[in-house]
């Protein structure tokens, strides 16, 4: 069943708060997280621990990272002026890629590192990422929150992740480059596109950290409308403490809602306009140039009464979500119209694919609710015949050899990845 989880971040968003939300949620992760952090080479003299922790409204965890005779910050509004580490990205690369660390892990560590490191080299004016040095972030707690985040999204495996609105902080932070203003300006690179907003509250909110972890994530900006089973909720405390407010990060885990529906649900997204100014020839290029847009499943025109009670054409685009802008700018391009209707919707879609018969000839075949198996040729795959007739016999030829087809079993390369990473 797959799993979604769900960032809240009503007091902001750092590593070490995601840390403990997610292992309040899951907290049979909690002893191969922290040995993960270990395996990446934490220096002897170091601590690390989930603690239980409790404000005026709420009960959760903590995640400490501590140097013997130290404690060191590192939620939300931090004083990160102390511990600077000045280690240049190459060298925490490395330290991470030679360590004992599982490589799956590494690799995920270094991703989020990446962004990191390509933020503060923009914000600072650096052309090579390998000697760009983390001032913001203290040396071993920032490497024990990213392995820590690294190890728990790769061990819990969701499918997919979102977070609410970001609140944006407001005031200044300390810093090695002096008073920088809040958000500091690498984790405004690194939210760069998320839904943020501003409750005034002063202080640092979201931290480079937690920023990179989102971007890394790729998170979208809501649970979406499908239906789904909470399944898990955790608490994540930061260290600030803000007047009025939890300083927490709350994890909400979903999974989709059991069905034994023979469909799929999908998202998709539907662009509708009407022409009544562009000579139908021209709008028949124009339309196979928006069949022809990645993620564009397919274009309808109908004849209607528009103003005036002219002739016009609705033009409906049904498009994958990943692919609304550039369809939306497609149907700017190509057409005369100005303004179109755009909404986002749930499709039920059989179980379907696309095969060749032994004969070389594309089928598309579904599975129906009774379990059977349709099969309808690609008109493209008899053109070639001349003549209706013809093209009938090799159409009815491929379908004939499609229903003879075995339907594919089930892919099982999913569950044997499962077992090998556990």
């Amino acid at each position: 069943m797959a799993l979604h989880i769900h960032f809240d971040p009503v007091g902001g968003m750092a590593g070490d708060m995601a840390i403990a939300a997610l292992l309040d949620a899951f907290p049979q992760h909690e002893a191969g997280m922290l040995a993960a952090i270990r395996a990446a080479g934490l220096p002897e003299g170091w601590h690390v621990a989930l603690v239980p922790h409790r404000d005026h409204a709420l009960t959760g965890k903590r995640f400490l990272v501590e140097e013997a005779g130290h404690h060191h910050d590192h939620g939300p509004d931090c004083d990160h002026h102390h511990h600077h580490g000045h280690t240049p990205f190459r060298e925490i690369r490395q330290r991470l890629v030679k360590s004992r660390l599982d490589a799956a892990v590494a690799r995920r560590a270094v991703a989020i590192f990446a962004l990191l490191a390509d933020a503060e080299a923009k914000v600072h004016g650096h052309d090579d990422l390998d000697d760009v040095s983390f001032h913001e972030l203290g040396e071993w707690d920032s490497i024990a929150d990213i392995v820590g985040a690294a190890y728990l999204i790769e061990t819990i495996g969701a499918a997919s992740w979102s977070v609410a609105p970001l609140p944006l902080g407001s005031g200044r932070v300390q810093s090695a480059h002096g008073l920088l203003p809040v958000p500091a300006p690498a984790t405004a690179l690194l939210l760069r596109g998320f839904a943020t907003f501003a409750d005034e509250l002063k202080g640092e909110r979201v931290t480079p950290t937690g920023a990179a972890i989102l971007k890394h994530l790729g998170c979208a900006a809501g649970v979406g409308p499908a239906p789904r089973r909470l399944v898990g909720t955790g608490i994540g405390f930061g260290t600030k403490v803000f007047a009025g407010i939890s300083n927490v990060v709350r994890v909400l885990a979903f999974e989709d809602a059991a069905t034994d529906a023979p469909w799929q649900w999908e998202q998709i997204v539907q662009i509708a306009f009407e022409v009544d100014d562009q000579a139908p020839e021209d709008l028949g290029v124009a339309l196979e140039r928006l069949r022809a847009v990645a993620g564009v499943r397919d274009v309808i025109q109908a004849p209607v009464m528009g103003k005036k009670n002219r002739l016009a054409i609705r033009v409906q685009v049904i498009a994958l979500p990943e692919a609304r802008d550039a369809a939306i700018a497609a149907c700017f391009a190509e057409t005369t119209t100005i303004g179109l209707r755009v909404s986002e919707q749930r499709r039920a879609a059989l179980v379907r694919r696309e095969d060749r018969t032994a004969s070389g000839l594309r089928v598309k075949r579904a599975r129906r609710p009774d379990g059977s198996v349709t099969a309808k040729a690609e008109s493209d795959a008899t053109q070639d015949a001349d003549g209706a007739g013809a093209r009938e016999v090799l159409r009815r030829k491929a379908e004939d050899e499609a229903r003879g087809m075995p339907w594919p079993p089930e892919d099982k390369s999913d569950e044997s990845d499962k077992k090998d990473k556990a």
